[in-house]
């Protein structure tokens, strides 16, 4: 029986090419989303892939959520936290809504989501876990200590929850994504794009389907001796 796969935020840009590339490599792939209902509809018509609708921020959503994934299609293999927002503002002009809505999402929902599925994966003796991460949660940058934050914050969580669960056939990872051609980066004004992109060693964006490869290694047998560690793919823009 095919591994399944739960992708947060699975339904567009980075989240949907990972998606597509689990199902690709074998995985029966559950994807969420909480708004972007046509992205969501678009998924499923062209690949049939299963898309389930809640807000990750929400803890008994996730428990909920995650419970009908298992009642759909089985128990939980792989779990990827992808799912983040932004709200950009310089810290003297941040409102606490903008700063608790990014942690809520971004590093509350990487807990609401690995809370949900670890005990059972504890449980088989198996399990994949991998936090989508950001060069700025490395280097930081101007107008994002929310987003930063919490970007940071996934790789120390990565970190300790790898310790956890190495004893339990669990392996937990972070891959850390430079600025990628997705909806949230189309979005930036012409101007700003092409400054990033002048920082960037490679002379270009990144694609989707380059972070969704290194998920994909990431949760396969191949990489069961790798574990606690941020992957970066980021064109060279931030070398640690």
């Amino acid at each position: 029986m095919a591994r399944v796969a739960i992708v947060t935020g699975g339904v567009s840009g980075i989240g949907a090419a990972t998606s597509r590339a689990l199902q690709k490599a074998g995985y029966q792939v559950a994807a969420t989303f909480v708004s972007d209902v046509t992205a969501a509809r678009r998924l499923r018509e062209e690949s049939g892939i299963a898309v389930f609708q809640w807000n990750v921020a929400d803890f008994d959503a996730c428990q909920s959520g995650v419970a009908e994934i298992v009642r759909t299609l089985g128990p939980v293999d792989v779990l990827v936290n992808n799912a983040g927002i932004t709200r950009d503002t310089s810290l003297h002009k941040m409102t606490c809504e903008q700063w608790r809505a990014v942690i809520d999402v971004n590093l509350g929902g990487c807990f609401n989501m690995c809370r949900a599925v670890i005990g059972a994966m504890r449980e088989r003796g198996y399990g994949r876990i991998v936090n989508v991460s950001s060069v700025n949660g490395l280097a930081g940058q101007f107008g994002q200590t929310n987003y930063a934050a919490t970007k940071a914050g996934i790789i120390g969580f990565t970190k300790a929850l790898a310790l956890e669960s190495a004893a339990h056939g669990i392996t937990v990872n972070a891959v850390a994504p430079g600025y990628t051609d997705t909806p949230m980066v189309a979005a930036v004004r012409p101007d700003i794009r092409e400054q990033i992109i002048a920082r960037v060693p490679v002379g270009r964006l990144g694609k989707p389907e380059e972070v969704a490869a290194a998920v994909v290694y990431l949760v396969s047998d191949a990489a069961a001796f790798i574990t606690g560690e941020t992957l970066s793919i980021n064109g060279g823009q931030y070398m640690h």
